[in-house]
């Protein structure tokens, strides 16, 4: 999962370089096969320990590079903010995602995920930013494709990874906001390192409170799927991301929200086996178009 932030675009016919394609393809590939890794890590490490662990470690390498490079620590009010927005984003939007996905194929969760940034574009009404006609549009289109989504057999059979999948979105695009409009992080990836600490440091105590005990000696396969998820998942694809941001069109960068969804649900088909039905497909069919529709008419405001 990840926020859908304005940035500055190219010029609106330069040619991607090489760099920016490289970037499109972490977060198009990587972003929609860490939902897999997640089901992997499973094998041996429970949710909230496994999304703990994952962005403790990811976030103390990303601050020590950061600090290596003389970037400052972060204020007082800056931490703070850090605290409100991982553990709405990470303890809450993370740790419901590995919960749904202990009872939920990982491709229908991701496809659950994909109305995140219809979720962002409605609460940012209380900011008075008002959605265009197609914004709108899109909106109401993809909000009736989760409903068709939670009345396929997958949701159906476990009304408790609905909830979780359902509460991870909402603290997930809560927090997003949040850190655009009134709680600023630190700057650059300084600002994220101290997201990751904080919300690490939230998830490991819902691990505790939780109960949860990790398998020791742990699944090799479990193994490599979570440092698959701090590396890739946390390190390189998220870099990725706020380079599209600063260097693409918000459209462009946006456009993991509904790659992602398919390259989960294939993965989830070819290498777990997991059984995806065509009423299911078409639901998340219809989420898709309604994120391409407000994504466009975002566009089309912006060039107005």
């Amino acid at each position: 999962m990840s926020s859908t932030t304005l940035a500055v675009g190219t010029p609106r016919h330069a040619p991607l370089s090489t760099l920016l394609l490289l970037c499109l393809a972490a977060t198009w590939l990587i972003w929609g096969s860490t939902y897999l890794a997640i089901k992997f890590a499973l094998l041996s490490f429970p949710p909230f320990f496994q999304m703990g662990t994952r962005f403790l470690a990811a976030g103390a390498v990303l601050m020590l590079w950061m600090r290596w490079r003389g970037a400052p620590w972060p204020n007082r009010a800056q931490w703070r903010n850090a605290l409100v927005v991982g553990t709405l984003m990470l303890g809450g939007g993370m740790g419901g995602t590995a919960v749904a996905e202990t009872s939920v194929g990982s491709g229908l969760v991701v496809a659950f995920i994909a109305v995140v940034p219809l979720m962002i574009a409605a609460l940012n009404l209380i900011w008075r930013v008002v959605p265009g006609r197609l914004e709108l549009a899109g909106i109401v289109v993809g909000l009736g494709g989760v409903l068709m989504l939670t009345q396929g057999a997958g949701f159906q059979a476990s009304p408790g990874g609905l909830a979780a999948i359902a509460i991870a979105c909402i603290t997930w695009s809560v927090g997003s906001v949040l850190s655009q409009r009134s709680l600023p992080l630190a700057p650059g990836a300084t600002g994220f390192a101290s997201e990751m600490l904080c919300g690490g440091a939230v998830l490991m105590a819902l691990s505790w409170f939780a109960g949860e005990q990790p398998q020791w000696p742990a699944q090799p396969a479990a193994v490599a799927a979570w440092f698959y998820l701090v590396v890739a998942g946390s390190l390189i694809a998220f870099n990725a991301y706020m380079h599209l941001l600063a260097h693409a069109s918000a459209g462009l960068a946006s456009s993991y929200t509904f790659v992602n969804p398919v390259i989960a649900m294939l993965l989830g088909v070819a290498v777990l086996g997991e059984a995806v039905s065509g009423f299911e497909w078409a639901a998340a069919g219809v989420v898709l178009v309604g994120v391409v529709l407000m994504l466009r008419g975002a566009a089309l405001k912006r060039a107005a």
